[in-house]
C-alpha cells in the first residue's frame, strides 16, 4: 500500500512559518521570496483540506489543528536534523580507502601521508596500489586518483597536477662516450618507455627532432620501473614531472634539456558526487589539494 504523503516542500514553509509565525522570516530562512511560503502554504492546506494559519489583526496565527500538526512536525525535522548529523559524524571519523595507481602511491602519496594522518587522527587511510579502469569506482573505495582528462559520468574529479614529460636519466650518462648536448644526441642512446611508445613519439614529434628511433627500447608497465631503469643508467626515460621530481631532487636523475611537454593528461583526485561532501572524503579531498598547491608553489621542475 502506497503512501500518501504532502510535499516535503510544502512541509518545510509549513514548518519553519509556524516556528516563527511569520510567512517573511519563513522565506528569509528557506531563501525563496514570501509569495513562494504563501503557495507552498496553500497548497498544503488544500492537500489536507483544513485551514492551517489564520490572520488577525496583522498578526499570523495557528489554527488549532495547525498548532497540533506543527508540535509533531517540529519533533520530526528534529529527528531528521540529527539523524543527518549523527551521518556525518560518522563520516568524519573511521576508514578511508583510497585507490591509486602504484607509480603515484610511492613516488607522491606515500612520503606525504603521515602529515593527513597527524591532522586527522580519527581517519585511518587505507591505501590501495592498483591499476584499474578509469570511470568507475566499486563499493569498497572511498577515493581514488586517475590519470586522464578529467571526464568521468558521476564521479566528482578535481585536477592535481599539470603534467609535464621531459627526458631524464642518470648522471652517469654525462661520463661516458656518448655525448648529451644536443637533442640529436639522443639517437645514440636507449629509450626507454613507460607503459607504451605513444609518449616518445609525441615528445620528439613536438620538438622536430629527426632520425630518433622511437620504436626501440625497453617498455615498462609502470613509471616507477621506467624511472628506476634511467636512474641506473639503462637509458632515457621520459618522466612525468609529478612522478620524477622525488628522484630529480635526490640527484638520482637529472634533466639533459629544457624541452617540456605538457601532457593532455593529468592526475585527479575523484570520488562519487554524492559523497564528495562527506566528512572524512572532504577532509581528504581538501588536504591533497593544498599539498598539490604546496608543490606548485616550490617546484622547480615545472
Amino acid at each position: 500500500m502506497s503512501r500518501r504523503l504532502p510535499p516535503l516542500n510544502s512541509l518545510k514553509a509549513f514548518e519553519a512559518a509556524a516556528r516563527h509565525l511569520s510567512f517573511t522570516r519563513a522565506a528569509d530562512e528557506l531563501f525563496v521570496t514570501q509569495a513562494a511560503v504563501s503557495h507552498q502554504i496553500k497548497a498544503l492546506e488544500e492537500f489536507l483540506s483544513m485551514k492551517l494559519f489564520l490572520r488577525k489583526n496583522r498578526s499570523l496565527l495557528l489554527t488549532e489543528e495547525g498548532q497540533s500538526y506543527y508540535l509533531d512536525l517540529k519533533d520530526i525535522f528534529q529527528s531528521l536534523q540529527d539523524a543527518t548529523e549523527r551521518l556525518l559524524a560518522r563520516g568524519a571519523k573511521g576508514a578511508i580507502t583510497v585507490a591509486l595507481p602504484p607509480s603515484f602511491a610511492i613516488q607522491w602519496l606515500v612520503p606525504r601521508i603521515n602529515k593527513f594522518s597527524q591532522m586527522n587522527p580519527d581517519i585511518d587511510v587505507r591505501i590501495k596500489a592498483v591499476d584499474f579502469d578509469e570511470g568507475f569506482l566499486s563499493d569498497d573505495i572511498d577515493v581514488a586518483i586517475y590519470y586522464g582528462r578529467g571526464k568521468w559520468s558521476g564521479l566528482q574529479a578535481d585536477k592535481l597536477h599539470t603534467e609535464y614529460l621531459t627526458p631524464v636519466c642518470s648522471p652517469m650518462l654525462f661520463q661516458g662516450d656518448k655525448p648529451l648536448d644536443t637533442l640529436d644526441d639522443l639517437k645514440h642512446h636507449v629509450l626507454l618507455h613507460d607503459s607504451a611508445r605513444d609518449n616518445w613519439k609525441n615528445w620528439v614529434r613536438q620538438f622536430n627532432v629527426p632520425g630518433i628511433n622511437v620504436n626501440q627500447g625497453p617498455i615498462f608497465s609502470h613509471s616507477m620501473l621506467v624511472l628506476q631503469a634511467a636512474a641506473l643508467g639503462q637509458g632515457i626515460a621520459l618522466g612525468h614531472s609529478v612522478l620524477a621530481r622525488p628522484e630529480i631532487e635526490s640527484g638520482r636523475l637529472v634533466c639533459p634539456f629544457d624541452e617540456k611537454l605538457v601532457s593532455k593528461n593529468s592526475y585527479y583526485v575523484v570520488c562519487p558526487q554524492s559523497q564528495a561532501e562527506l566528512g572524512k572524503i572532504a577532509a581528504f579531498r581538501e588536504w591533497l589539494l593544498a599539498q598539490v598547491k604546496e608543490d606548485q608553489q616550490d617546484d622547480n621542475f615545472v
